[in-house]
């Protein structure tokens, strides 16, 4: 692992680091911001997921999640959204291959050399930040954006234990039955729709739930809200009477500016869980 950068934040230090990915047979490059009470010991650790398009920096500058985070003594975790570099199979459009990994294992070509940001986010990079960084792994949090928030509520419902809580801003809630799904999960996984259940969070939510408090917001002038559609997951909610809180919130679009706006609301949330005993 080498160092890109360290910078002193709130507190605590934003760095950014580079490693090379077994699992995705590239180099990977994630952001931590780790808080002042990481230098006495170790830390819980809530993990941000980001959106199509992006890379570890994006909700690292513009999320404004590093002050909350501080104010809780909570680390961050950015990692990237797809593998990158020469040799990694890409398409045309904005909505597959890089910065559009959909935080699954591709089993089809071109993708499955690379693809397999499950396998990255599951195992090794966990893995990697445990040894490295004091950060207390027993106690993990999990949010993301947009495809990240597809990625958070998946990988949250899909690994039962692992995360004390989840929550998302406007997370593609139903990819099986949207163009920002089917496309990809076509792509990486084959035509086997059986296979893409376990990518769909409210065909999970229907199945069984997750194992702890979640928080959804999205913004009710969001121009991809028919994309998202946060309305089959509210329906999945109810029927399982999960313990959720779904909020629209009015006005909101599909930015940064939204994401920042409720960023402080989704941190208290997640340190509520992170610190119960």
């Amino acid at each position: 692992m080498e160092t890109i950068s360290e910078n002193r934040c709130f507190g605590g230090v934003q760095g950014v680091y580079t490693h090379g990915s077994e699992a995705c047979g590239c180099p990977m490059t994630f952001g931590l911001f780790l808080p002042e009470e990481a230098q006495d010991g170790p830390v819980p650790v809530l993990w941000y997921l980001s959106g199509l398009t992006c890379t570890h920096e994006n909700a690292m500058v513009k999320a404004g999640a590093q002050g909350w985070a501080a104010e809780q003594g909570i680390a961050l975790v950015f990692p990237d959204t797809s593998p990158r570099g020469e040799g990694v199979a890409d398409d045309e459009s904005y909505d597959l291959g890089m910065g559009a990994g959909f935080y699954v294992n591709a089993t089809e070509s071109p993708w499955a050399p690379h693809y397999r940001m499950w396998d990255y986010v599951v195992e090794e990079l966990p893995t990697l930040l445990g040894e490295a960084f004091a950060l207390d792994m027993e106690r993990q949090a999990i949010t993301g954006h947009s495809m990240g928030g597809h990625g958070a509520l998946t990988l949250a419902m899909g690994l039962p234990g692992r995360f004390r809580s989840v929550s998302g801003f406007a997370p593609i809630a139903h990819p099986t039955a949207s163009d920002w799904g089917r496309k990809q999960l076509r792509a990486y996984l084959g035509e086997d729709e059986g296979k893409w259940r376990r990518h769909d969070a409210t065909l999970m939510m229907r199945e069984h739930g997750f194992d702890g408090p979640m928080l959804i917001d999205t913004g009710t002038d969001d121009q991809f809200i028919d994309l998202l559609q946060p309305e089959a997951l509210a329906q999945a909610v109810a029927e399982r009477r999960q313990q959720a809180v779904m909020r629209l919130q009015p006005g909101y679009d599909h930015s940064y500016f939204f994401v920042s706006s409720f960023m402080e609301d989704h941190v208290a949330f997640h340190a509520e869980a992170l610190y119960a005993r």
